[in-house]
Parts: structure tokens; sequence; C-alpha cells
């Protein structure tokens, strides 16, 4: 009962609150109780807050100890003003360098680190930890550069690595070309088979990846730039990380990688070539080959839009008078370039690029040298000698060679003895004693039984001539009887000369002489045939070669006449010009064109003609020259009259058929291009002293290396009697031939797989200039795959060069120059080029825009035309016209490859760390650092598969040793 009532009026008491509050006051309830509780604890706490702060108030003095009186000091002394930083401005000792690395430091810093530092802090003391961090570096730099010899670096290291570079890419080149097939990208393969032969030659290192790769480059810096700092700066500078980063990013970022960017842009190398040859004016048939010879589409539409918008400026001029014709020439010039533009790019694009040389061996018309101007010329000779080794008759021009050497040395000992017997000496049974000698192992040598190989000659003549050598003392005539018989036997015999002339090593040498033009090419998209040697007005259309040997049934006829001249003024200079017009009449048609020659150029034709065709200087009399009053305008009247003359005496066609290779001489004077001069008076002149020495020494050495040991003995004992000079030449010539076989075979030494800093010949590197020069024509010429009797004949000729110019004094020069570049005068200079080309006017240079294509094509042509143009007419010569040009442009296109360059220049730095810190073992942590490369993990893996055979055999070999011993 008492709980029943308990519920009860528990339910009334809650009906009566519902109905008199409403349904919802048991939530207003609610809320009024949570806000008096909540309002009670915040009273609370804060009168217990109050009172705990006036409590600790009283009581801290008398329980918590005294505070340090050093934070208060630290904050009173940050808030004094900064004192101004002395600092030690003293670099290297020499106030010319100090200065300007200074004002580098200081651009640096402002550009690099204050501009952001500013914004985060005004303290100036990491400021000044950056700075003495980097001026305590080049302390140490200068102190390390100062003990360092130089010598070696620049005169030797440097020197091998370019030629080693310039092997890679020429081993490169000739691998794609071996391929034969057209690339999309040859740019980028070239780039990929550049550094697989890079791996092959160096075998421990491949920088493909730091010169291909922006990513690892940067990364490579930032290694390299590490390692200095730690072999630069102190132990406790170098482990504040914070202060070594900021300084790697400024030295690598910062300086190093934008200025080897600048260094290997082939746009930057163009200009640079330009500017340093810019004394030298650029030929118009230097510049017409390279657009023909052209293998980049680039270059030919630039050339060829640039000429359109000169094209169109010449045409919108409102010219009269004198003008008009000038501009006509131009007009018909620029029309031409445009001409053989389209025609060109019309040959790249559809793959009808011919090889001259084979298409000119199968066209048949080539001109014809003599044998006698073979056997003369080096160029050539080397050539008839590749092809008399291949055909087995190099023994009769070895013998043939080594006579004429036999018949100087025999005479200029006789003239000696002579002279000598006048004095009163008398040595004349030692003197034929040697010669005896001499001649005894020469028919030793090529005419006895026992000589291998042996020339085939009638035997009569050689029982003939033993007979004599038994009986009879030796005279410097004593071969020439069968001497005569092998040039004729080489002359006539079908295996010899006039299969030479048949060969594809003819045609190559004709075209090393310059004697071999590209035929007209026929075949363009047009039907229109080019003609490679034509003229700006499109009037020739045969090549020279196709004129110079037309057969006289063919009706060709060739007349010329002076028709006008004309005073010129050229670059301060004056001189007269003749304008000659030439008609040819062939069968089916009839040509006319114009070209310009100076008296110069009738002058050096004619002295050019007479010294190939002796019996035209008693017939053709050029009109003699006049110093003064020589543009008077009577005069050149009588002088176009006398020149008139000559020509119709040089046209005459008795004159033409009595001297069927004049044909080619006089076609290319007439031809209207710019006439190719051959050496000038001065040239000329010397050259009646030095090629008789040339050739004397020439054969001299061949009759030397012809010898046996004993023999050749005896003969530079004999040129002991000669006097001084003949001394010293008998020297270089044992020197350069004493240990050379007699019969001179070509070697096939490898080379692609080596360095070119092994020695590279004997008594060659003790000669700085020698060995620079040689290597380098080595490996721009290509010269140890040529063959080796050129080589020796050009390392004997640039020996003479070098001791007539500086004589024994020449290495010391070359310390003295290293010394005076190393100087403070020459490192100040380069350290104020290079804060002017960062900071100019002291304000950091903005990223120069990249210049536009066109442009940057031009300026390759200009540069190539540059480089043919300034190439001495005399290096033809001695190496051929072919080779010459094919080298230049090797090196040239070799620049034009930005990764490659870079390569170049990491190598140039590599070596410079190597002979700077020799002691810190740069090589083998250059090797580490390059040891990501792919190209290095893929020769790796072809070297381990093609020596794991070799590595299974040796196992079971010496597993089946172990069976059979247990």
């Amino acid at each position: 009962q008492t709980s029943l009532s308990i519920w009860g009026w528990g339910s009334l008491g809650v009906v009566l609150f519902l109905v008199t509050f409403g349904p919802f006051a048991i939530f207003y309830f609610a809320f009024y109780i949570l806000c008096f509780v909540g309002g009670g604890f915040v009273v609370t706490l804060l009168f217990g807050k109050s009172n705990s702060e006036k409590y600790l108030e009283q009581c801290e003095h008398s329980f918590l100890p005294c505070t340090s009186v050093g934070i208060p000091k630290c904050i009173e002394e940050m808030k004094r003003e900064a004192r101004p930083i002395k600092i030690d401005r003293r670099l290297t000792g020499a106030n010319i360098i100090d200065e300007p690395l200074q004002q580098v430091i200081q651009f640096s810093l402002r550009d690099y680190v204050q501009y952001w530092y500013y914004t985060l802090s005004d303290d100036e003391s990491f400021l000044l930890e950056i700075r003495q961090a980097l001026q305590y570096a080049l302390v140490q730099f200068s102190a390390r550069s100062k003990e360092t010899d130089w010598q070696p670096y620049f005169t030797t290291r440097l020197v091998d690595d370019f030629g080693t570079h310039l092997r890679v890419f020429r081993k490169a080149q000739q691998r794609i070309a071996e391929k034969g097939d057209q690339m999309k990208d040859q740019a980028e393969e070239l780039v990929d088979t550049f550094f697989e032969v890079e791996v092959e030659m160096e075998k421990e290192v491949c920088r493909d990846l730091v010169c291909t790769s922006p990513k690892d480059e940067e990364g490579f810096l930032r290694d390299l730039c590490e390692v200095l700092l730690y072999i630069l700066l102190p132990p406790g500078d170098f482990q504040n990380k914070i202060m070594r980063y900021f300084v790697r990013e400024i030295l690598s970022r910062g300086i190093l990688l934008p200025l080897i960017n600048q260094l290997s842009d082939p746009d930057y190398i163009n200009q640079y070539v330009i500017w340093m040859i810019r004394d030298s004016n650029c030929n118009y048939e230097a510049f017409m080959n390279i657009i023909k010879l052209s293998d980049n589409i680039g270059e030919l539409e630039a050339v060829k839009d640039k000429a359109s918008e000169e094209l169109q400026y010449l045409r919108s001029l409102d010219t009269a008078g004198d003008d008009i014709n000038t501009i006509k020439n131009q007009i018909n010039s620029l029309l031409y370039v445009i001409k053989v533009c389209d025609s060109r790019i019309q040959r790249l694009q559809s793959g009808k690029e011919i090889d001259t040389v084979k298409l000119a061996a199968n066209f048949g018309k080539l001109c014809t040298v003599p044998l006698d101007h073979i056997l003369v010329d080096n160029v050539a000779l080397q050539f008839f000698m590749d092809y008399m080794q291949q055909t087995g008759g190099q023994a009769h021009l070895f013998f043939w060679m080594t006579v004429e050497g036999y018949r100087v040395t025999a005479q200029q000992q006789l003239e000696v003895l002579q002279s000598r017997q006048k004095d009163g000496k008398h040595q004349t049974n030692q003197t034929k004693g040697l010669l005896r000698a001499a001649a005894f192992g020469v028919y030793e040598q090529y005419l006895s039984e026992k000589a291998s190989p042996r020339v085939n000659i009638d035997d009569n003549l050689v029982a003939k001539l033993a007979e004599t050598l038994n009986h009879e003392d030796p005279t410097p005539e004593i071969f020439d009887d069968i001497q005569r018989k092998v040039y004729e036997l080489m002359l006539r015999d079908e295996r010899f000369y006039p299969s030479f002339k048949q060969n594809v090593l003819y045609v190559r040498m004709l075209a090393e002489l310059d004697m071999l033009k590209d035929p007209s090419f026929r075949g363009s998209d047009d039907g229109e045939g080019e003609s490679f040697n034509g003229s700006p007005t499109g009037s020739i259309n045969l090549s020279l070669d196709d004129l110079s040997n037309v057969p006289s049934d063919e009706a060709v006829q060739l007349h010329a006449y002076i028709s006008d001249t004309g005073v010129c003024n050229d670059h301060g200079k004056t001189y007269a010009l003749y304008a000659i017009t030439v008609h040819r009449r062939n069968p089916n048609s009839e040509e006319t064109w114009k070209t310009y020659r100076r008296y110069s150029d009738f002058h050096d034709f004619h002295m050019r003609i007479t010294e190939q065709f002796e019996n035209l200087a008693n017939i053709l009399k050029l009109p003699g020259k006049k110093t003064f009053n020589n543009m008077d305008r009577e005069f050149l009247e009588k002088r176009k009259k006398d020149l008139n003359a000559y020509l119709q005496l040089l046209l005459n066609p008795e004159m033409m058929k009595a001297s069927p290779a004049l044909a080619h001489y006089v076609y290319d004077f007439l031809e209207n291009k710019a006439y190719s001069k051959g050496k000038g008076d001065f040239a000329r002149k010397m050259d009646t002293f030095v090629n008789p020495l040339r050739n004397s020494m020439r054969n001299v050495s061949n009759a030397v290396k012809s010898l046996p040991d004993s023999l050749a003995e005896g003969m530079t004992k004999m040129s002991d009697n000669m006097g001084k000079m003949s001394e010293r030449l008998g020297q270089d010539i044992k020197q350069s031939f004493f240990k050379v076989p007699p019969l001179i075979q070509k070697t096939y030494s490898d080379p692609d797989h080596c360095r070119v800093a092994a020695p590279i010949d004997d008594n060659v590197d003790d000669n700085i200039p020698l060995r620079v020069m040689l290597l380098l024509m080595d490996e721009v010429f290509d010269l140890k795959e040529r063959n080796q009797w050129l080589r020796r004949n050009i390392k004997n000729l640039l020996q003479q060069l070098i001791r007539a110019t500086y004589g024994d004094t020449i290495n010391r020069k070359i310390v003295d120059h290293v010394d005076w570049m190393t100087s403070p005068e020459q490192v100040a200079d380069a350290v104020k080029r290079f804060r002017d080309a960062f900071w100019p006017n002291g304000i950091l240079a903005e990223t120069v825009p990249r210049r536009d294509k066109a442009i940057r094509m031009r300026t390759r042509v200009a540069g190539k035309t540059k480089l043919l143009e300034v190439m001495p007419d005399e290096l033809k010569h001695i190496i051929g016209a072919e080779t010459t040009r094919k080298g230049i442009l090797r090196v040239f296109e070799m620049f034009q490859h930005a990764q490659l360059n870079k390569r170049m220049v990491y190598v140039f730095l590599e070596r410079f760390l190597e002979t700077l810190f020799p002691q810190n073992k740069f090589h083998e942590l250059f090797n580490k650092l390059h040891s990501r490369s792919k190209q290095m993990q893929r020769y790796k893996q072809r070297l381990h598969s093609t020596q794991a055979p070799s590595l299974q055999k040796s196992l079971l070999v010496s597993h089946i040793r172990l069976l059979m011993h247990l």
C-alpha cells in the first residue's frame, strides 16, 4: 500500500506540473540547473586564481633562488646597434687579383643570399661567416695553385684530352657511317654512339649522364663542390651544414653551372671562332663550297631566306647609271645562291646524296696526272705507294726512290770530297769505300737473288751492274739504266700506272690535289640540272673535268678576250680589274659568260703553268709589272692589249693540243668564280731555295732507310764531312728514318680503343711544340690511318720549321709562356672578364635569350667559311685539299653538339683538379661519381658476357686437374 501511494502521489504531481507549466517545462528546469552549476564553477576558478597569484607574489623572494644576469645582458647586447665588421681582404697576396675577387664575392652574396636573407633577419653574422668561409677557401686554393707546376697540364694533358675527344668523335662518325641507314635523329644517334666509343676507350669512366641529364649534372656539381669544400675549409666550418649547403649551392648552381653551359653552347663557340679570325675576309668560293657541301637543311634554309630578303631589298631600289650594273650583278649572285640552296635542299630531302669520289670514278672523265709528277709530289706519291703495295709492285717504287736518294747523297759526298781535296785533305779511299758499300746495299736489297721482294728487271742489266760494282768505283749514275727501266715498267705495265688511273685511289688523289670537281647532278624533282661549278648567271653547266677532257673530235671551241677594264677600291686598296668575256661553243650549244681577274691573278696563273709546263716559259710572255702610275688609263689600255695577246696565244688550238693537261688550268682560270691563287711571289721565291733542300732530304732519307744498319752508320759518318749544315740535316735524317725498314708498310695498328696520351713517336715527347702539332695533325687530319711515309715527312718538315724559327730555345719559350699565362696580371684579367660577363656594370646579367634559329644557322655557315678561308694553301699542298677540308669541317662539326662540348669541359675540369690536388685521389673520385652511367653498366655487362666463357673454361680445366690429382 505504501509503494502504491508513493507512485500515485508522484504521478499526480507530474500531471499537475505538466498541466500548469506546459510540456516544455522539464527542459527549462534542466537548463536552469546547468546554468547554476556552471556559474558556481567559474566563480570558484576566478577566486582561486587570484588568491594563488597573491600567495606566489608573497613567497617568491623568500623561497626561490635568484635569476641569472646572463639573459638580461644578452637581451641588452642584442638591442645595441651593430658594430662595423672588419674583414681581411687579402686572398692571393696580389692586390690586382684580390680586388676583382672581392667584388665577385660581394656580388655573389648580394644576388644569391642577401636578397632573401634580409626578409628573415637583420643579423649580419651569418653573412659574415659565409664570406669568411669563401675567403678561406680562396686562400687555400691560391696557395695550392702557387705550388703547382702548370706546364705539364697546358702542354701535355690539355692537348691529350682534346686529341682524345676528337678521336672519339671521329670514331663515332665512322661507326655511324658504317651503319649506312638514314636515322631520324642523327644528332641524338651521334651523341649515343660518341659515349659508346668513350667507354670503350676510357674503360673506367663514361660521362653520358652528366652531359645529357640536367638533374644528374646538378648532382655531380653539388658532390664536386662539397668535396672541394671539405678540402679547402677548416673542419669546424665544414661541419656547419647550413653554411656548407649555402656555399655549395652558390658555387654549383650560381657560378659553375652557368659558366659550363655558356662554354658548351655551340652558338657561343661559333661566335667566338668568328671573332678570333675576324681579320680574314670571307671568300665567295669558300662560301659557295660550304653551301654545296652542307648536309644541314636548316643552314641552307637560313641562307636562302636571307638571300631572298636581300633580293627583295635590291629590287626595291630606284637606281640609274653605273650603280644599276652593280645591282644587277648582286641580284644575279643572289639568284644563284638561292638556286644552289633549293637544289641542295631537294637533294637532301629526296635522299639522292651522292659520293663525289664514287661518281667521278664511274664518270670516266678525269684529269691525267703524269707519272713523273706523281713521283715528286708528296700527296700524289702516297696514293700511288698504297696502290703499288696492293698490287705487289712496291719493290719497284721503293727501288726508284732509293736510287734517287743514293744519287743525291753520292753527288753531295763527291762534291764535299772535291772541295776537301782542294784544301789538301785526302779521304778518297774512305769515301769511295763507303759509297761502294752503300751501292752494294742497294743491290742486295732490291736486285740480288736474295732480295725479297725482288725487282723484276732484265738479267743482263743486273749482271752488268754487278760487274761494274766489283771492278769500278761507284758513281752517282751507276743505277741510272736500271732505274730508267723500272720507271718505264711502272709507266707502261698494265698492272701499275695504267691500272692506277682506273682505280678509286687515283680519284681520291685528284680530290686531294683539288683537281676533282663534282659533275653536274641530274635528277632533281623539277627535272632541271644543277651545275656544281656554275656561275651566278647559270651559264656554265659542265664541270671542269668535262671541259678539260673532251676529245678534240667533239669540236669544243673556247674563245676569250678582255672586253673592259676598271679600277676598284677595296678596303683602301686600289687595283685594276679586267673583264674577260668567254665564249664556249659545243656541237649542240653555245654559251657566254664574263669573269673578272686582276693582274696579280694573271701573274699567279702564268707562274703556275710555267712551273708545270717548262716549254711554255719560252713561248708565253706576260706583260711586266709597273710600280708607279699603274692606274693610268693609257697604261691600262696598253696592258689590256698585251693581256689580250697573251690570251689569244694561250688559247691557240695548237698550244692546247701540244699540252693536253694545260686545259684544266685554263678552264679553271676562266671559270666565273673567285680565282684560287696558288703561292705568292715570296712563297715561290722561297720554294726555289726550300724545294731542293726538301727533296734532297727526302731522297737522302729514303736512301738511308733502305740500307742495312752497318751501311747506314757508314752513311751517317760520311755526312759528318759535309760541314755544319749538312751535319745537322744528317742528324735529323738519322733520327727520323734510321729505324724504318726499307719497305715501308702501311701500319694497321688499331688506335681506336686507346687514348692519345701515350708517347706518340720517338724523339717527339721532349719537343713540346712538335709533339703538340704532330698530335693535332694526327687527330684532325687522321694521318695515322694513312701512309706512314707521309706522316714521317710531315714530322720532318715540322722539326725543320721549329728549329729554323726558334732553334733549341723553343721549350724554354713555351715554359716562359705558361708562366706568363699563370702570372698575376693574366689571372687578374681572367677574373675581371668573368666578373664583367656575369655582372656587367655591377648588375647581375640577365639570362641571354636564345638567338633565333635562322641567325644561329647563318652563324654556323659563316664560321665554317671563315675556317676554310683561313687555312693556308701550303697545308693543302702537304696533306691534300680534300683531307684538309674534311679535317677542318670535322673539328667544326664536333663543336656543334652541346652534350659533347660539356663532356670536353668536364674533362678539362677534372684534369685541372687532378693537377691541383694530386694527393687527394681525384681520379678515383671521378670514377665513382660517374659510376652510375648507363653506358658504363652496359659495357661491364658486355665485358662480363665475353669473359664468362673463358672463365668457365678455366674453372673446368682446374676441376679436371683437381680430379686427376685425386
